[in-house]
């Protein structure tokens, strides 16, 4: 669902609706708030947008992106294909091609290509997250453009994404997530425990272990989440973590699926502390 637009600060730029891929089938579109003053390249966020990968809008991206935009980095809130349109892994390819065009345009959009991350909640958390483990698997890279460039990012962070969706009901799950109309189900266009191979597909675990190169991850879930129940972050950490790759892992005690307790300030800094760690003061390999 769209939300109005916030109001923009003097000293940002927004360029809207910028078309990002090359099919002319189906245009994708994202929004793009840069600092106006700024002159040297500067890091970039992706903000990936969350509604049960089947609704919302790139508009609700703004809102969370201002406090990054003032601060000097470059801000895109992208758009991917929902379920009804596209099967998975149409969702991961877009996000990848998002990337691709922000790196293949990188100086005249004022990025430096070596400093590109990616943030979503719920759906948006997940695409994320399969946006940081899967660099250079050939089967989630549709050429949709910007071919030859790369859709590595070299920052992640995850708010309550799902991960591995055979296991969501049997946490404990308010929501049936086996059903054939459930969101992972219609994702997938089929009831998910009828297709473990779709799902281990969808499952960014299934994809850590051969991975050569994983960015640091930022990992928030509300323990009290009826959605996507805390477990799916902890197989997700726990897989991270047997590799040895750099997670911090923040347990919001008493949060549900996002809401208020994600809005607080000591939530609220805590993205911003992650992404100027990794991304601000240091070009990342």
């Amino acid at each position: 669902m769209k939300q109005a637009l916030p109001d923009i600060p003097n000293e940002l730029r927004l360029d809207r609706d910028l078309i990002f891929n090359t099919d002319p089938s189906r245009p994708l579109r994202l929004h793009l708030l840069t600092p106006r003053a700024v002159q040297e390249l500067r890091p970039a966020l992706v903000y990936i947008f969350g509604g049960a990968f089947r609704t919302g809008s790139k508009d609700n991206g703004i809102a969370p992106l201002l406090p990054f935009a003032r601060p000097g980095y470059v801000c895109a809130a992208i758009e991917y294909r929902f379920s009804s349109e596209a099967l998975f892994p149409a969702q991961v390819e877009d996000c990848k091609c998002a990337v691709r065009f922000l790196r293949h345009r990188a100086t005249a959009l004022g990025i430096d290509r070596d400093r590109i991350s990616a943030w979503g909640p719920s759906p948006g958390g997940h695409l994320a997250t399969m946006r940081g483990v899967t660099s250079g698997i050939a089967a989630l890279e549709e050429d949709s453009g910007w071919a030859g460039t790369s859709s590595a990012v070299q920052a992640v962070c995850n708010w309550f994404g799902p991960t591995d969706f055979l296991r969501m009901n049997a946490a404990g799950s308010s929501q049936d997530h086996d059903a054939a109309n459930s969101p992972e189900s219609e994702l997938l266009g089929a009831a998910i425990q009828s297709r473990p191979d779709l799902a281990a597909a969808a499952n960014p675990i299934s994809y850590i272990a051969a991975s050569s190169a994983i960015p640091p991850f930022l990992v928030m879930h509300g323990d009290a989440d009826p959605l996507v129940l805390f477990n799916q972050s902890e197989l997700l950490v726990a897989a991270l973590q047997a590799v040895t790759a750099d997670v911090t892992f923040e347990r919001i005690a008493g949060a549900g699926h996002g809401g208020p307790a994600f809005e607080t300030p000591a939530v609220q800094q805590r993205v911003p502390a992650f992404f100027d760690t990794h991304l601000r003061h240091a070009v990342q390999p």
